[in-house]
């Protein structure tokens, strides 16, 4: 079907530079649109074209109430909603501006962050699993200031394992604080990111956001926390069971961490691999993958990581190919030997020595003729 509808003041900024907004919204929704000289003509599927009269409507409302948009937060918000049919441009842009996230706006740029922060929101423990770059950790510490600021929690603890990426570092100069803070740079960045650095330095100072090794959690009850476990992928069996069971009353974890950069030593296996398999059925925690769609860094990363998710299945399907090989040739080389022992055995029953009686020629039963 066609549908025009009017052409409202400032509506060329929704279709963002090159009208690459515009490309979003045909590609998600399968529909076309064309700009006419004083209406914008929709051509597609019923639903689709409705859907897509409705993100004009949404974009016009938003406008007039003030709302704006900010670094890119419009075509994430369209990715989102041409992956999600029940998703609105208004919904999504209310959810925005239901959380506060320092100086920060944060918007989900996929359907999977869009899931992983609706399930921070809704359960006490979460883990966010998925390869780097896909905001985990980013939108997990965006989540813990938004709930600092609106005092549902008093505190913020994040933790990581000191696990060395596949180097050794040697002995680190300094305080304890000075060893361990390379290791938690990360966790840093993202404060920075969100917050004023003065106020960073002064909930650092406060113990109000701390900032520790996994090692430093065992003992300890967590109340009326937001508690982040960051590269939790590097955790033992011992230390994932350890941090799971700190959380205390009106308190929230999230545990991150990507399954494809382990860096444990001696091939130990990884807490949160074991987790994974422990808890998915305990009523009240949640799991969110993420995959190489979800990356919001360079383009590049994407490619990367399909790149190499490419290449570990292509040496699976070959070490698959190597043992059947394997196999088909030991069963070969058995089957010889049978058939060799075999006919040994009918040789020596036609004349040949025959050790079980004593060396001597076996009698050929055949009556000669």
């Amino acid at each position: 079907m066609k549908k025009s509808i009017g052409i409202s003041p400032n509506i060329e900024t929704l279709f963002g530079t090159h009208d690459e907004n515009v490309r979003v919204l045909e590609d998600g929704l399968n529909i076309t649109i064309n700009l006419r000289a004083n209406s914008i003509e929709l051509e597609g599927a019923a639903r689709d074209v409705a859907r897509a009269e409705q993100v004009f409507v949404d974009y016009e409302g938003l406008q007039r109430s003030g709302y704006t948009f900010n670094n890119g937060d419009l075509n994430s918000m369209l990715r989102v909603l041409t992956s999600d049919p029940n998703a609105t441009l208004r919904g999504l842009a209310d959810a925005g501006r239901q959380r506060s996230f320092g100086r920060r706006s944060v918007q989900p740029k996929s359907l999977n962050q869009r899931r992983y922060l609706e399930a921070i929101e809704k359960h006490d423990m979460v883990f966010g699993i998925g390869p780097a770059g896909t905001g985990k950790t980013y939108l997990a510490v965006a989540m813990a200031i938004s709930a600092l600021l609106a005092k549902r929690v008093n505190r913020i603890i994040l933790a990581r394992p000191a696990v060395e990426a596949g180097e050794r570092l040697g002995f680190l100069p300094g305080t304890l604080q000075d060893k361990i803070d390379p290791y938690l740079r990360p966790l840093y960045d993202a404060l920075y990111d969100m917050l004023d650095p003065e106020k960073v330095d002064r909930y650092l100072e406060k113990n109000v956001i701390e900032i520790a090794p996994i090692a430093f959690m065992r003992g300890r009850t967590l109340n009326d926390s937001f508690v982040i476990l960051d590269e939790a992928q590097n955790t033992t069996s011992e230390q994932m069971k350890m941090f799971v069971t700190r959380l205390g009353f009106n308190s929230k974890a999230v545990i991150t961490g990507d399954i494809t950069q382990i860096d444990l030593p001696n091939a130990r296996r990884s807490g949160l691999l074991e987790a994974a398999d422990v808890l998915k059925a305990v009523e009240g925690l949640t799991f969110v993958y993420f995959d190489e769609g979800d990356v919001v860094r360079h383009h590049l990363v994407q490619r990367i990581i399909r790149a190499y998710d490419e290449h570990k299945t292509r040496a699976a399907e070959q070490q698959l190919l190597l043992v059947a090989e394997g196999k088909t040739a030991e069963a070969r080389a058995v089957n010889g030997k049978h058939d060799a022992a075999n006919g040994e055995t009918k040789h020596m029953r036609n004349g040949e020595p025959d050790a079980t009686n004593g060396g001597k020629p076996v009698a050929n039963t055949k009556s000669e003729e």
